[in-house]
């Protein structure tokens, strides 16, 4: 067979439904012929971006591949797999490379060269029968170890060879590996001894499928839980000791709650790499989350004697008073019935009309994500796909389409505003032809809004913060149903007609013409 059908064969080996990309590589037809379901997108990096949710939303158990051209579709897609990177998503890339004979020739483009600092494992296959080992490299990087995309690139020429005999290809294990015990030990004496230990979570949790001895541990501690923007949803929001999610933990970034100074911090994490990158930490544990969730919940229940200490209602009180008083202070803004809307408003309702345990919801960069997060209550993991390490605009449709590729019985929904829609607005077309029915709420202040404060020259000389669109009918011209709100009473009906026209099978897109708005919680 060609090196291009033995991909395909590879990958129905490895369990991949789609194949999600961008012509012209061999390895998109190749796949068609072997059955497995190619899905094209209208640019590159969102295609990268629905590979990043189908690992998001499976904690990893499927895994996305992404095929493009050679030359600038390797260029194109850059942005798409340092998102990944950035944001810890494990995607298989396997871009189409220049031919052998041209392929260290400038200008053009090498991806095994250029992807090596977005990328946990890059190579390039130069001979028909090293295909089968490099997959199986690649595979076996991607499901073991911190989540990152991997990359095999194929010369163009090479794809159209033959391999001679068969193919010996086995499926790539997933293994596990737990944190010493004596680590164990040490952070399990520091939390019984803490007067007011609390729990910061981050996706580990949800890669390790750790909710549960999360929750556990909590109550047995009775300890107030926050979340990264990443890890949000892996503890139910309602819950008592819930403190809700507070931006990334243990790096340092303007979207991060910064860690308490002066405290006692233990750091568990599956990459050795993070400890003390950003933080400096006293105590560390190293391994997979689930695993060290369970060995910290048996030294804590041996040391508590297998039950709380009674500290659960002076715990809750301080925790349920400190959001009474936080949630009066920003009821006006999610009631508020003005127009233009309140965005805080939209969210509100939306909260309110959808079934949350039944949706996975996200956000995009800017105003989306820090209007968004504090608010919605996530009931359910994986009910909240949080991100923001390297905030590229237009990620949340890409999020949005994935998560229902992978979870087509869930309504899922992406939060975004009128700046992010024009970075990746045209895929809108990819989720109709491709019969992908997401529901898209796009907050249109037609404005920049975050930029007005550094931007007061440029505003006032040139207009250079006003983008305007009439985004309903865009959605319709792609053959999506649009509709452009701008009533408070009509903000819940529009929503329900958006979530019928998805069950409908149709993509829907809701504009809300919002204010230029500004104001953003530091609580939740």
């Amino acid at each position: 067979m060609k090196v291009a059908n033995a991909v395909a064969e590879i990958l129905k080996r490895e369990g991949i439904e789609f194949l999600i990309g961008y012509p012209v590589n061999p390895i998109i037809e190749a796949a068609a012929e072997a059955d497995i379901r190619t899905i094209m997108v209208r640019q590159e990096r969102i295609g990268l971006h629905m590979c990043d949710a189908i690992a998001k939303v499976t904690s990893g158990d499927r895994i996305g591949v992404f095929a493009m051209q050679h030359g600038p579709g390797t260029e194109n897609a850059f942005g798409g797999v340092a998102q990944s990177w950035g944001d810890s998503c494990p995607v298989v890339v396997l871009p189409a490379g220049y031919a052998r004979n041209v392929n260290q020739v400038r200008p053009n483009f090498n991806a095994a060269l250029n992807y090596r600092n977005v990328t946990k494992w890059c190579e390039q296959v130069t001979v028909p029968g090293a295909t089968e080992e490099a997959l199986r490299r690649a595979f076996t990087q991607v499901k073991n170890g911190r989540p990152a995309p991997v990359l095999i690139e194929f010369p163009s020429d090479l794809l159209r060879e033959e391999i001679s005999g068969p193919l010996e290809y086995q499926k790539a294990p997933r293994l596990k590996s737990g944190p010493d015990p004596r680590s164990v030990s040490e952070i399990a004496a520091a939390l019984v001894e803490a007067q007011r230990p609390v729990i910061c979570a981050g996706q580990g949790v949800h890669y390790g499928k750790a909710w549960k001895q999360l929750r556990e541990l909590a109550e047995l501690l009775e300890a107030p839980v926050m979340t990264t923007l990443p890890g949000k949803s892996a503890f139910p929001e309602a819950h008592p000791l819930a403190l809700g999610s507070g931006g990334i933990g243990f790096t340092r970034s303007s979207f991060a709650t910064p860690m308490p100074k002066g405290k006692r911090i233990a750091h568990a994490t599956l990459d050795p790499t993070d400890i003390n990158k950003d933080v400096p930490v006293e105590l560390a544990a190293v391994g997979d989350a689930g695993l060290t969730l369970d060995a910290l919940l048996e030294e804590v229940k041996d040391r508590l004697h297998g039950k709380p200490r009674g500290r659960l209602d002076g715990v809750t009180r301080g925790i349920s008073s400190l959001k009474k008083e936080w949630m009066e202070q920003w009821m006006p803004r999610l009631t508020q019935n003005t127009k233009p809307l309140s965005p805080y408003r939209v969210i509100w309702e939306l909260l309110h009309t959808v079934d949350v345990k039944e949706t996975i919801i996200t956000h995009d960069a800017g105003s989306p994500r820090d209007q968004l997060s504090p608010f919605w209550v996530s009931e359910t993991p994986l009910g909240y796909i949080g991100w923001g390490k390297t905030t590229q605009l237009g990620y949340g449709l890409g999020l949005a389409m994935g998560a229902k590729l992978a979870k087509p019985d869930k309504l899922c929904v992406n939060v975004w505003g009128d700046a992010a829609i024009g970075f990746t607005g045209m895929d809108f077309e990819t989720a109709v032809r491709e019969r992908i029915p997401i529901l898209s709420i796009l907050m249109n202040n037609f404005s920049m809004a975050i930029e007005l404060k550094v931007m007061p020259v440029a505003t006032e000389k040139y207009r250079s913060t006003d983008i305007s669109g009439h985004y309903a009918n865009f959605a319709q011209a792609l053959g999506g149903y649009g509709e452009r709100v701008t009533e408070p009473e009509e903000i819940v009906p529009a929503i329900r007609r958006g979530i019928q026209k998805t069950r409908e099978g149709t993509p829907a897109l809701l504009e809300f013409i919002t204010e230029k708005a500004v104001d953003v919680s530091r609580f939740g």
